[in-house]
């Protein structure tokens, strides 16, 4: 059949994946296809010829399927306005007409300050036009040459990101493209499409040994362990590389890895990346050393200094303190929700300021949320771990005499390694966690291994503390922790649990058909969705009083819904776009990207470590220029600022007291709406009032260790939404974290 031609303007962007969309023209007809040059977005409003034919799509009936899109406008004055940043339409029409389009490219490449002659070009926008250029250039030339290989636009956009500081990007991919592995959100898989198509052999050496350092890093970063057997290796490898029977081939690549030292081989046949064998060998020697290490007896009377600093403390927490007095260089305080670790923390910190000056006293904890939480309760300075690091960066060791770092257990090898890689070689340094917690996020389990190891000086705190008998938060996660099932019906002060359940569940399981009971299911998570919004709405009025009167780190802590998932009804993704129409419905400003909806006063969340165009609170105030600065995943904020012309976005993180600027085309990739978090991103985090929903349709992620980091997230009131036998269930599936780490087998075979 003979291509058709379709020539008008596009209204609406109805859909849009990976450089795939689904538009509608001003005329009404609808088009879809595949957009590679830049962000589909741009397109709406532009003039387009289309060449290809109609058919009938699936679910959005007629439609003209395009082969080619060229846009019927100046191709130039398209990208400057729509693209590339800090180009206005005037400002774009009036420097081609200046210098024609050869003559602007030419000036844009080579002789950019020209550009401050122009009215309305002032350095700080020309400093913007240039980057901005750079990126856009480069991009375009990367697409050329990745355009063969079937790159899609969203890839394009990761790799170009990724190597904008690179040299000669294409030469590096040429040379070898599973570079591209190292890029976050490409992987072997894709690099390995690409790779082959440029015609890389299905047994190179380069190639299984690509596979093998991504695959060994990777697994281990997914499942937490730091090292691997080898048998799982090669299965792991057998399903990437599609081989099977290669074990000769496999053997002599991890043998050329292992004498490269970029794996290291452990006993009973494991192997470990060796940038996590480092940083937890460099732990586990650390451990053993500071543990053995003695220092001067503190004080010969701990009774009068106990009565004196009226700190009344029962017997395990006692038993610190006297730990620490008798001259311990490390004490690991581990305890359970309730059982005072922070009474103890402050016990121990006032003990050794009889020994040490204050002044080179530091706490730290790996969120804003509980480093601000341990300062308050203790009384001594603090800061999140991340920002010891940025800023004692180019000194050897940090100028602290006693470090102790708060939640541990949610801290991986690499970090943990990287923080105690900095701390003075004499340093007291106490160590506090809670070993029923969730486990960390990334490699390794540096405060189980410690404590299974027996490597340094233990307190563990057990015995639970209550303010009053109506208040039921800690009782009922620490009945969860031991794997029971608590009282949880009962009415408290603190704790309610509402049931929103399916009447005779197991009864309509076995009379329905698969359908139906997934219909039934659909219409239960429905209604334990409109109860977790009837809840949401009665903190409404007094969150916005916070807000109102700019307490932002007030307002950002005081509310929160939780979830295991992030898919379904009741996963965040959909439980954000729900309470953003209750929690923020009348926005003045609103940016649309991609179906999701980002508008001035949302509650968000950083969802990458990445260095930023960053203020102070302060420097943003006074309109000082930004330096890049390193912002974490899991930081939360506040979206403050849009400003439409410049395409930017800027939120302010208050527990940490920056101010970030985003570009538009950022936000999908960096923020996430936070009025509702997974139960994994709200680890170290506190709030007021916390809601989870409970379903069996999460059954998957549901057990003790889950359900109790989630319960102990709230200071005043819990909220748990759903239903019973998935709430009993979760109670009775008692998780053990297990996981291979090269911290165990150091301390096995030692």
């Amino acid at each position: 059949m003979a291509q058709q031609t379709l020539i008008g303007q596009i209204d609406q962007i109805i859909y849009e994946s990976d450089g795939f969309f689904i538009g509608l023209l001003k005329s009404g007809e609808k088009v879809n296809g595949n957009y590679y040059e830049s962000d589909v977005n741009h397109l709406i409003g532009a003039a387009v010829t289309l060449t290809g034919e109609f058919e009938e799509h699936k679910k959005y009936g007629r439609s003209f399927r395009f082969d080619t899109l060229n846009i019927n406008q100046n191709e130039l004055f398209f990208f400057l306005n729509r693209v590339v940043k800090g180009f206005t339409r005037k400002l774009t029409s009036d420097l081609i007409e200046k210098y024609g389009e050869k003559g602007l490219i030419d000036v844009l490449d080579n002789d950019i300050e020209q550009l401050l002659e122009v009215k309305g070009i002032k350095k700080k926008r020309l400093e913007r036009i240039q980057a901005s250029w750079k990126q856009f250039r480069s991009m375009r030339r990367l697409g050329e040459f990745l355009a063969p290989y079937d790159v899609s636009a969203i890839m394009l956009t990761l790799i170009a990101g990724a190597m904008k500081e690179v040299q000669d990007p294409i030469g590096r991919i040429k040379d070898n493209p599973y570079i591209l592995t190292s890029i976050n959100g490409i992987g072997f898989k894709r690099a390995d499409e690409i790779a082959l198509k440029m015609g890389m052999e299905l047994k190179s050496e380069k190639r299984i040994g690509a596979a093998m350092d991504f695959i060994l890093a990777d697994y281990c970063e997914r499942q937490g362990n730091s090292c691997v057997g080898k048998d799982k290796l090669f299965s792991l490898l057998d399903e990437a590389l599609e081989f099977y029977g290669m074990e000769t081939l496999y053997g002599a690549t991890l043998v050329e890895r292992v004498s490269e030292h970029s794996i290291v081989a452990l006993a009973n046949e494991r192997y470990a990346p060796d940038r996590l064998y480092e940083a937890e060998k460099l732990l586990f020697d650390e451990f053993v050393r500071r543990g053995k290490r003695k220092n001067d007896i503190i004080l010969t009377d701990i009774d009068t200094f106990l009565s004196e600093n009226e700190l009344e403390l029962g017997e395990q927490q006692r038993e610190a303190v006297t730990i620490l007095n008798s001259g311990a260089a490390l004490l690991l305080l581990v305890g359970y929700a309730g059982t005072g670790k922070s009474t103890t923390s402050r016990a121990i910190l006032d003990l050794l300021a009889k020994a040490y000056d204050a002044k080179t006293f530091m706490t730290c904890a790996l969120s804003g949320i509980a480093s601000q939480r341990i300062a308050e309760t203790t009384g001594y300075e603090s800061a999140t771990i991340q920002s010891l690091l940025v800023k004692y960066e180019d000194r050897d060791k940090m100028p602290y005499d006693v470090l102790l770092i708060d939640e541990s257990s949610m801290i991986n090898s690499m970090l943990f390694a990287r923080l105690m890689a900095k701390v003075a070689r004499d340093a007291v340094v106490i160590i506090v966690g809670d070993d029923a917690q969730l486990p960390p996020i990334g490699a390794g389990n540096v405060l189980s291994d410690v404590l299974h190891l027996g490597i340094a000086p233990t307190v563990k705190l057990t015995r639970i503390y209550r303010q009053s008998e109506e208040q039921a938060i800690t009782l009922i996660a620490n009945d969860i922790r031991k794997g029971q099932v608590p009282d949880y019906t009962r009415k408290y002060e603190d704790f309610t649990f509402e049931d929103v359940s399916i009447a005779d569940y197991y009864a309509m399981k076995s009379r329905l058909s698969q359908n139906e009971m997934g219909e039934l299911r659909e219409m239960n998570a429905k209604a334990i969705l409109a109860k977790i919004v009837e809840t949401t709405i009665e903190y409404i009025p007094e969150a916005r009083k916070r807000l109102e009167s700019k307490k932002i780190a007030q307002y950002l802590n005081y509310f929160q819904v939780i979830s295991p998932m992030k898919g379904g009804t009741l996963g965040v993704d959909n439980l954000n776009t729900v309470l953003q129409e209750y929690c923020n419905p009348n926005a003045k400003k609103v940016i649309k990207r991609a179906g999701r909806e980002y508008r001035l006063m949302d509650k968000v969340v950083h969802t990458k470590n990445e260095n930023m165009p960053s203020y102070s609170a302060e420097g943003f105030k006074e309109a000082q220029e930004s330096s890049q600065r390193r912002i974490f995943n899991g930081m939360g904020g506040l979206l403050f600022r849009i400003d439409e012309e410049d395409e930017q976005a800027y939120v302010y993180y208050p527990n940490e007291e920056v101010v970030v600027q985003y570009e538009f085309s950022q936000l999908k990739s960096h923020l996430m709406l936070s009025y509702a978090l997974t139960i994994h991103k709200v680890q170290g985090m506190e709030y007021d009032a916390v809601v989870m929903p409970m379903t069996l349709s999460h059954y998957i992620m549901l057990n003790t260790k889950l359900l109790y980091t989630a319960i102990t997230r709230a200071k005043k009131a819990c909220y748990v939404i759903g239903e019973p036998q998935a709430f009993e269930a979760a109670c009775r599936r008692l998780e053990v974290t297990r996981r291979d780490t090269v911290m165990l087998e150091l301390g096995v075979n030692k």
